[in-house]
């Protein structure tokens, strides 16, 4: 399939981990700070092309795929899920930067990228310089707070954690009818016009391998399980975030309102208890829905450059 190349100017790598094969794109300023840039579900490194150009030219933008995702190598499933647990896909993210000549660099992710991004926070100290998190809450708030309204809103997370096969065949049945679904109804709008027609064409043939479906899946088991498990011992412990720290969110978005205890804070509520005592954590809402990258690049942009 022939997919058009949304960042023109940028080099297209493909590096060993150890584990796994990540697929990422490297571009911007060579002098500049590092600063990574993680997808989330169900998507790919494809939904950072409209905010990009504007980062690029003021950082060293590197823009995988996470394993599973994407042109990313897929890994052999395990009975616990810990392959596809945002503590694996951590490990990627630094093994990739590593192998890039960053030891320590800035992170933004967004969804499912943004789980891998705190996750990172929490298992390396000392590699994040700052973190943005775009449009969630912790996971084990998410499951907490996992009541009949929010479960309605949020589906996806009980029905793709179900037993494989059941997800996977159900889903494979229609792949790119499931997909614009999900989509579109993560919007505000409740439509695909923030995509574009080439993102959406990336997004269609990666969704539409059947073990890359199967990967998004082991994703979300994942998270019911080993990634639960570790937000849980981390709140027990003693390990918090310590980097300073930036949450999004869309107004419209999935974890804005019922995940907060403070409506007029949004998620921020959620996050206080991973931060360490005295670290800056700061946010705000954005007129979008879920695909807040997507949906407003100028204002996700603007905001991103004033906190890096």
């Amino acid at each position: 399939m022939d997919l058009a190349d949304l960042f023109p100017g940028f080099e297209a790598r493909t590096i060993d981990t150890g584990e796994v094969k990540i697929f990422c794109r490297v571009g911007g300023r060579p002098d500049a700070p590092p600063l990574v840039c993680l997808h989330g579900f169900p998507e790919t490194h494809v939904m950072w092309a409209k905010v990009a150009p504007k980062l690029a030219e003021r950082f060293r933008l590197v823009l995988p795929d996470l394993r599973g995702y994407g042109w990313s190598g897929v890994p052999e499933a395990e009975p616990d899920h810990v392959q596809m647990s945002k503590r694996s896909m951590a490990f990627d993210v630094v093994k990739l930067m590593e192998e890039l000549g960053h030891a320590r660099f800035a992170l933004v992710g967004h969804d499912r990228g943004a789980r891998v991004g705190y996750r990172l926070a929490l298992d390396h100290p000392g590699r994040l310089a700052k973190l943005a998190l775009l449009d969630i809450v912790p996971t084990s708030a998410m499951w907490a707070r996992m009541d009949a309204g929010f479960a309605m809103r949020t589906y996806h997370w009980l029905f793709l954690a179900q037993p494989a096969p059941m997800p996977e065949r159900l889903i494979g049945r229609g792949p790119v009818e499931w997909l614009e679904h999900t989509l579109a109804s993560w919007t505000r709008a409740r439509d695909l016009s923030p995509f574009g027609r080439q993102a959406l064409a990336h997004y269609r043939a990666f969704f539409s391998v059947p073990e890359r479906l199967a990967a998004t899946c082991e994703d979300y088991r994942a998270g019911a399980t080993i990634d639960r498990a570790l937000d849980e011992a981390d709140l027990a412990g003693r390990r918090r975030i310590d980097v300073p720290t930036l949450v999004l969110w869309g107004k419209a978005g999935i974890p804005a309102g019922p995940t907060g205890s403070d409506p007029t804070a949004g998620p921020l509520a959620a996050w206080r208890p991973f931060m360490a005592e005295g670290t800056p954590l700061t946010g705000e809402g954005i007129d979008t829905g879920h695909f807040v990258a997507e949906e407003a690049p100028e204002e996700t942009a603007r905001a991103l450059l004033a906190f890096f």
